[in-house]
């Protein structure tokens, strides 16, 4: 299926089809870490990019979504979910429903470490961790404006948020 320059295709649960645009200043913000203290060397990073998780026909293409260091795209080019350490998803009015349910759930059994859901509506930040029979056992909220410490996670970062936009 041909797909609109600047929008993305997600395929959730094998019955919903989702084209959004792919244009988020937060995304932007995620994928470059122009405010992370510190940048974790040698790790890749996919913005947009669809990955085929466990489940029935989940092909979701994450806002960002970081790998291990180990990690390299298959013979078609293709990261496996296996190899990501941190995904995170930029709420939209259209997406919201599938980024809090099922996308959390199939990430958790996909046994994502860290999954981050970047509320502007809400203003806030959520941070699931610790995936454990397929769904994560530790939830952080947090406002944009504070520093989100993942220094003791595979990303090994501190990202500041004080610069999310809010809607």
């Amino acid at each position: 299926m041909p797909v609109p320059e600047g929008t993305k295709v997600e395929i959730v649960g094998g019955e919903h089809l989702h084209v959004t645009a792919t244009s988020h200043p937060l995304a932007d913000l995620l994928r470059h870490r122009p405010t992370a203290e510190r940048q974790v060397p040698g790790q890749a990073a996919a913005s947009d990019v669809r990955i085929d998780f466990p489940g029935r026909l989940n092909g979701f293409a994450g806002d960002v979504a970081a790998m291990a260091d180990r990690s390299v795209p298959d013979a078609k080019g293709r990261w496996h979910y296996r190899d990501i350490e941190f995904v995170a998803e930029v709420v939209s009015e259209n997406t919201a429903a599938n980024d809090y349910g099922p996308k959390k759930l199939t990430y958790a059994l996909a046994e994502v470490p860290i999954y981050l859901i970047a509320d502007p509506y809400e203003g806030e930040c959520r941070v699931y961790t610790h995936p454990m029979n397929g769904d994560y056992t530790t939830e952080t909220k947090l406002p944009f404006g504070e520093d989100l410490d993942l220094t003791d996670t595979p990303v090994g970062l501190v990202l500041r948020t004080d610069e999310f936009p809010r809607d």
